[in-house]
């Protein structure tokens, strides 16, 4: 399903194929002999932008995100994973990003990386040219630390310090109240889907 929205369509190279039960919604475009398989959703909030290379392969029921805060981009030669889930992130060229992982907001991922199964590319870092996140495992801060997940304490260490709450949302976590902020401003931001075009 390609959908317009506050004035802004999606743009896909005739060489590029999108399944039908796929969503391209808003400034989004894709490069020729990119393939976005079923179930894939690619949502460009308003003031936000997606930009997929030439020869991506975006799997089933992966989700591909940008906001206007965080535009997202990926490179030329890029697999996404099936149940994968990208916001607001930089990816170079000729990434893998497996089944199952997660890339935050704001994070660059270099030239010939790989994400396996299950790994998470924490918000603000960058993974240099052909860095390997295990199976399972974090990828946290710059310069990256890459973690095991059984070892929480260290990662959140790390992970405090980027501030999701604040870099995503523009909320200050100790405030009280912080998920009510969040959402409130969420949902009204969120509420220009209401002009919707298929």
């Amino acid at each position: 399903m390609i959908i317009s929205y506050a004035g802004h369509s999606p743009v896909i190279d005739t060489d590029a194929w999108v399944a039908p039960d796929a969503t391209v919604c808003g400034d989004v475009a894709i490069g020729a002999g990119s393939r976005i398989m079923h179930g894939a959703r690619l949502v460009a909030e308003a003031g936000g932008s997606i930009r997929i290379g030439r020869n991506c392969i975006v799997l089933e029921n992966a989700v591909i995100r940008a906001t206007a805060r965080h535009p997202c981009t990926i490179g030329n030669h890029c697999i996404v994973g099936p149940n994968s889930h990208v916001v607001g992130a930089e990816v170079a060229d000729e990434v893998f990003i497996a089944t199952g992982a997660a890339v935050f907001h704001g994070a660059h991922i270099e030239r010939g990386s790989e994400v396996r199964i299950n790994g998470t590319v924490h918000l603000r870092t960058h993974l240099e040219p052909g860095t390997v996140v295990p199976i399972g495992w974090i990828a946290v801060g710059d310069p990256t630390q890459i973690l095991p997940p059984d070892q929480h304490e260290a990662s959140w260490s790390r992970q405090k310090p980027l501030d999701f709450p604040g870099f995503v949302y523009g909320v200050d976590r100790s405030l009280p109240d912080v998920m009510q902020k969040i959402t409130g401003s969420l949902s009204a931001a969120l509420d220009v889907h209401r002009t919707e075009s298929v």
